[in-house]
């Protein structure tokens, strides 16, 4: 839409049943690149169920980390939304209560477990 900026907001949330591994840090590996589409599709499908996905634009994995148990997977990404009027203001609040009630209490994503106190959205 004319005049509308694209805005940002950082997700994270942590996969129990990923084992991290070092190829997980290497942007052009295999597993980085299967594990960054997999994860761009389970987000992009859950944003676009929420209040935003009228506007919202997509999800990049900026990146994987070792979670806090070790072998646990951490997922960082970006994800962007055309902000315009029709919009009401980015509440990440409720988008975080949002994609908790989808991800089952932040504990499911998919076929992948998640570590219910990893979920976090900041914009």
């Amino acid at each position: 839409s004319p005049g509308a900026a694209t805005e940002h907001f950082t997700l994270n949330f942590t996969i129990t049943n990923l084992m991290f591994t070092t190829d997980l840090q290497t942007p052009n590996s295999r597993k980085f690149r299967s594990a960054e589409k997999i994860m761009k599709h389970y987000t992009d499908s859950l944003l676009q169920k929420s209040s935003i996905g009228p506007h919202f634009t997509g999800c990049k994995v900026t990146g994987f980390r070792s979670g806090r148990h070790g072998d646990y997977t951490t997922v960082d990404a970006v994800c962007s939304y055309k902000d315009n009027a029709s919009l009401a203001r980015f509440d990440r609040e409720k988008l975080y209560q949002e994609l908790s009630t989808m991800t089952n209490n932040a504990t499911k994503l998919g076929h992948y477990s998640l570590d219910r106190s990893s979920l976090y959205v900041d914009g």
